[in-house]
């Protein structure tokens, strides 16, 4: 019995061995890596809103009646003072002619008794009676002119017209809820978006603590990122911020104007307002590729030290461009990190480190900053 015990404990003694010989010579793993180093990196923000016309105008009748002609083309450009319809004027015409003839008779006793009053030939009252009703009837052919003028409904302002709500034959009439229809100045065009107050506040702090600078002449220049995730030909201009933050959102409403002479942009489109916040004069930039998250959604990265181990190192990041997150903490210049190989290594274990070379990244919009940066 013992003689059988002796060569099945050899056998697990050799296969230890054996085994302990193949971990021996294990090889450490060819990665890749990145060596870090401070620029001067500008932080934008990205925020959501919509496009609004500058100006934006309800065309109303301001006398009744029937409109006779439509006088311009939907959809079209309009100028102001540009006469849009066109309200049954007889009535009008025949008050005018009436006050007309009114001022007329009132204008010539007016001027038959100066002479007379003069020559004391007629009392002063009478004179005065005759002088007030000339100016009385010249008001009343003033405001008939007026009226008459209002039979052509004319547009407010210059911009680009909508579809009319009315046609020849309806009954309009002074002072009405309904419009006629909407003109709209779309050249330039608002885009108002919101900002987090928190937001707001940590950027000023940073500017105040010195770990950013301000953009200088650049601080109120706007991009403009559409629906399709293009980016916007011409730049905007930030015009002003709420003085106060809107209680039920806590955020603050800013406004830039953009110039659309195309017309590219509708009011009422989505889009994304991109904001210079200002610049990290030591900012580190690390590859995307180089960036995991845990099951926590913690960003973390491989750090290969001077001995070649790799060491797991937790992060904070904030926005994300040219597919470079910026590292807010955990990182600094000269660090190397893991870009290749990152399926071979683990925290603790020996690698072989070499240079990475990246590819040419053509992409350069701007993403939004990463949630774990919260």
């Amino acid at each position: 019995m013992r003689k059988r015990i002796l060569p099945i404990c050899l056998v697990f003694m050799l296969a230890a061995c054996d085994q302990g010989t193949k971990d021996s010579t294990v090889k450490p793993a060819n990665v890749g890596v990145t060596t870090l180093k401070s620029q001067p990196v500008t932080l934008f923000t990205q925020l959501p809103g919509r496009t609004t016309a500058v100006r934006t105008a309800e065309v109303r009748p301001q006398v009744s009646g029937i409109i006779l002609k439509r006088l311009f083309i939907e959809g079209s450009d309009v100028k102001a003072g540009q006469s849009l319809y066109l309200i049954d004027p007889a009535s009008y015409q025949a008050t005018y002619d009436k006050a007309l003839a009114t001022f007329e008779n009132a204008h010539r006793l007016a001027t038959r008794y100066k002479p007379l009053v003069a020559a004391q030939a007629i009392s002063k009252q009478t004179y005065d009676d005759a002088v007030a009703a000339e100016k009385q009837a010249k008001a009343e052919l003033e405001i008939a002119q007026v009226n008459l003028n209002y039979t052509h409904v004319r547009s407010p302002v210059t911009g680009r017209i909508g579809r009319s709500l009315y046609t020849e034959g309806a009954l309009v009439t002074n002072g009405q809820s309904n419009y006629l229809t909407t003109i709209q100045q779309l050249d330039p065009i608002y885009v108002d978006v919101s900002e987090s107050s928190l937001q707001l506040l940590r950027q000023r702090r940073a500017l105040a603590d010195g770990k950013l600078q301000a953009l200088g002449q650049n601080a109120a220049e706007v991009k403009l990122i559409l629906e399709d995730g293009s980016q916007y030909a011409q730049p905007g201009k930030l015009e002003f911020s709420e003085v106060t933050v809107d209680e039920t959102t806590g955020s603050i409403t800013l406004r830039a104007s953009f110039p659309n002479p195309d017309r590219d942009l509708l009011p009422g489109m989505f889009v994304h307002a991109v904001l210079p916040q200002g610049v990290a004069q030591k900012g580190i930039l690390a590859p995307q590729e180089a960036i995991l998250h845990d099951t926590k959604g913690r960003p973390y990265v491989y750090k290969v030290g001077a001995n070649n181990k790799v060491v797991e190192q937790t992060i904070k990041t904030g926005e994300m461009l040219n597919s470079q997150w910026l590292v807010t903490e955990g990182l600094q210049t000269g660090d190397r990190v893991v870009v290749d190989g990152l399926q071979l290594v683990r925290d603790g274990s020996q690698v072989v480190a070499s240079e990475h070379k990246p590819s040419v990244v053509k992409r350069t919009n701007l993403t939004t900053a990463d949630p774990s940066a919260q």
